[in-house]
């Protein structure tokens, strides 16, 4: 049995939802691990995203998001409506927000309004999930024609650096 780590770096935007496409990277991955058979897992530890299977599209809004994307953001918006004061939802209460002005780590900026993403949790948790497990056949992960693994950042407040974990094992 052989296991193989990757990491995949993305840069997120400000002000709506951004959408990432894997596949080309997970095959890269795949390739680079040299193993024949087994299973991919690929791990977001960043608890406003999700990861997701979905269909590829070939419509894609001026912002370069698939129609099936923008379709997704027009639900959850009913669903979990993007946060605007500290009073829509009861989350973050007075100790998170107490604990976040003190966490020592230059990516979670000192201010009040980082802590505003109630609705970038609540969507994360709602749409997709944390990690996805693919299979690898003869080289080849097991997709389909159409189908694609998604990264979606729910957090619109600011850019943001996101790191997806990659684990490879077989034979």
């Amino acid at each position: 049995m052989t296991t193989f780590h990757d990491v995949i770096e993305l840069q997120t935007v400000q002000g709506r939802n951004s959408y990432h496409d894997l596949r080309d990277a997970l095959i890269e991955t795949v390739e680079k691990s040299k193993i024949k058979d087994g299973i991919l897992v690929v791990s977001s530890a960043h608890t406003t995203c999700s990861l997701y299977f979905d269909e590829t599209m070939h419509d894609v809004n001026f912002f370069g998001d698939e129609f099936l994307q923008v379709d997704i953001n027009e639900t959850m918006e009913k669903i979990a409506p993007r946060m605007t004061n500290e009073n829509q939802y009861h989350s973050p209460g007075p100790e998170h927000v107490a604990f976040g002005l003190n966490v020592p780590d230059p990516n979670y900026p000192a201010e009040k309004w980082v802590m505003l993403n109630t609705d970038a949790h609540l969507k994360s948790s709602i749409y997709g999930t944390n990690s996805v497990t693919l299979i690898i056949k003869d080289g080849q992960l097991q997709l389909g024609a159409m189908g694609r693994i998604y990264f979606v950042d729910w957090d619109t407040l600011r850019p943001r650096n996101r790191k997806i974990n990659l684990f490879v094992m077989g034979e």
